[in-house]
């Protein structure tokens, strides 16, 4: 549908609307990735949900079943076996039209306490395994004909705060494979894009909420003055995934509530 030779026929309330495609969003047991899942289900999509951890899986899957979206649960490693993945939904759902990266791992150590092998173990988990997840999608996502990819990266890409070197350095590389991989392949009609959050109340930030010190930063810093809700990451999902971003290509979208352009 989001063809550029079908954009025509498009009334304006099917714009966003993702009926009949099939998305995988990789690391959506929980968080963010769980919330994208939401979203583009919301929109019509039937969503192939996948994490590491079963349990999360399951539970994820039946919670958005309950809610009459359509999903799948396909629980395991995308970082170690991401052929089997991508061939394991295809084969169940059909298709594949768009593929959400969402996998990384942080390690909040500065230079002085992070090892080169530590450092290269988080590059290998937040870049080089998107890099392949990516490589074993792209035959569903070309024969898609109107493929969308789309990486988690960070606001700690572009900008940076001391003692966080290798998340930095891996979310900065993820969005540099982003744009090589818009130039790459928007040919067969896909596109590459990314979405870069900030200070999100997810899991993974629970230490953080109501400490002083952050909420001060949080409240001086971000122009919103508060932290994101998970739910708030999903219109930017839907949107790059829809026809309403057709010809968005090698793009990151920035959801931080305006951190990274206030000094």
């Amino acid at each position: 549908m989001c063809k550029a030779d079908k954009l025509q026929t498009l009334t304006s309330n099917r714009w966003f609307d993702l009926s009949g495609k099939v998305a995988l969003v990789t690391g959506s047991g929980r968080g963010l990735g769980y919330e994208i899942a939401r979203a583009l289900a919301s929109a019509g999509a039937i969503v192939a949900l996948n994490g590491r951890d079963p349990v999360n899986v399951d539970r994820a899957t039946d919670r958005l079943s309950r809610e009459g979206l359509k999903v799948a649960g396909f629980a395991g490693d995308a970082e170690i076996d991401a052929d089997k993945l991508i061939a394991d939904v295809v084969s169940r759902l059909g298709r594949m039209d768009i593929l959400v990266s969402g996998v990384g791992q942080r390690d909040r150590r500065g230079t002085e306490n992070i090892s080169n092998d530590d450092f290269g173990r988080l590059l290998k988990v937040n870049l080089v395994s998107a890099y392949g997840l990516a490589r074993s999608a792209l035959a569903p996502l070309k024969a898609s004909g109107a493929g969308r990819l789309i990486f988690i990266t960070s606001i700690a890409g572009p900008i940076a705060r001391s003692g966080d070197p290798a998340y930095t350095a891996a979310k900065g590389g993820l969005a540099a494979l982003m744009r090589s991989l818009a130039v790459e392949f928007g040919k067969y009609g896909m596109t590459v894009n990314a979405i870069a959050p900030g200070w999100f109340a997810t899991e993974s930030n629970r230490q953080y909420i109501g400490r002083r010190d952050i909420e001060t930063f949080i409240g001086a810093r971000v122009p919103l003055g508060r932290w994101g809700s998970p739910k708030e990451i999903g219109g930017a999902a839907v949107f790059l995934a829809s026809c309403g971003s057709s010809y968005v290509n090698g793009l990151t979208l920035t959801v931080d509530g305006g951190l990274s352009v206030s000094f």
